[in-house]
């Protein structure tokens, strides 16, 4: 149906219904009680189907037009301190009561909180905020506090503090039933708090789960957010090599002395000695076209006294990769 055609069915209607009104008020009809206490026979025989659908209306018979909607609920709390603070006591101290105030509405509606966002605002109108994502979702007042405390334990500022907000994001409790030879966590609460404290002391750079970048680059890797669920997968894991390399996480340094551009004698911390056979070199470059450009020549030796050895040489400098087992 055109835009046209439904735009005159709609006048047609409201001339009807105008229609039937005029007769309801000529008949002395002026609320809907006493409409509704007409027959519904007569009102179908003298104000034909309009009539009848408007009766039905009146009588609560018909589909209900409006729909209820509930509102959802914000679990949302601020405060603003009346002075300026520059320790985390009070910080803490109102975090705590957000929380137990979050803990008792939660659990009167069967809920419990899946994120928190945390807001800091400074005197010099900045803030702060940080999301936490809550490996397992809960209402418990002591568990969402220590993530809080763990992660403010280290926290610095330049201004002081004049208000707080915290924000919690919520969901459904969840039960999931493992396989027979699967295991959970025993506490996933407990390890995002050592991981919180871990990120406070060396950096959150420096924590989470190592990740092999796309380069030829040996060892290069960059950090991402630890995560406990490993994907899926149905690939067979490819089979053990012969030999294993056993590196040392950093390379320690060595020195070589070469004959004719290959290495003659090698020493260094764990293994010293004539070299008695080697393979190489093998070449490896790149990022020459930004700040981080690197190169570097590896070597696999046999020493006299039967270690086998991977080295590298960059930039003049010699170290010991690993060694073979």
């Amino acid at each position: 149906m055109s835009e046209i055609s439904k735009a005159k069915a709609a006048k047609e209607r409201q001339a009807e219904i105008r229609r039937v009104l005029d007769i309801l008020r000529r008949w002395g009809i002026e609320s809907l009680g006493q409409f509704a206490a007409l027959e519904k026979e007569a009102v179908a025989a003298r104000l034909g189907p309009i009539g009848v659908q408007l009766w039905e209306r009146a009588t609560g018979k018909n589909t209900r037009l409006l729909k209820l909607v509930p509102v959802r609920e914000a679990f949302e709390e601020a405060f603003e301190f009346e002075n300026e603070i520059e320790t985390s006591e009070p910080l803490l101290f109102m975090l705590r009561r957000f929380l137990q105030q979050f803990s008792v509405r939660l659990g009167s509606l069967h809920l419990v909180a899946s994120e928190l966002e945390l807001e800091i605002i400074f005197s010099d109108k900045t803030s702060y905020s940080h999301r936490f994502k809550i490996p397992e979702p809960t209402n418990s007042v002591e568990i969402l506090f220590r993530m809080l405390h763990a992660h403010l334990e280290n926290f610095t500022s330049e201004s002081p503090i004049i208000a707080v907000a915290l924000k919690a994001e919520t969901t459904k409790p969840s039960f999931e039933q493992f396989h027979l030879f699967e295991t959970a966590l025993r506490d996933p609460a407990r390890l995002t708090e050592t991981l919180a404290r871990l990120a406070g002391l060396l950096g959150a750079e420096r924590v989470g789960t190592p990740v092999l970048e796309d380069t030829h680059r040996p060892d290069a890797f960059r950090m991402e957010p630890f995560s406990w669920q490993l994907p899926e997968t149905k690939a067979e894991l490819p089979p053990l090599p012969a030999s294993v390399l056993r590196r040392f996480r950093s390379p320690l340094p060595a020195s070589v002395l070469l004959t004719n551009n290959r290495p003659a004698h090698f020493h260094s911390g764990k293994v010293q000695g004539a070299v008695r056979a080697g393979k190489g070199p093998y070449k490896a470059s790149g990022n020459w076209w930004d700040g981080q450009a690197w190169d570097r020549v590896e070597w696999d030796v046999e020493l006299e006294n039967g270690a086998l050895c991977q080295c590298h040489s960059s930039g003049g400098q010699w170290a010991l990769d690993g060694i073979y087992d």
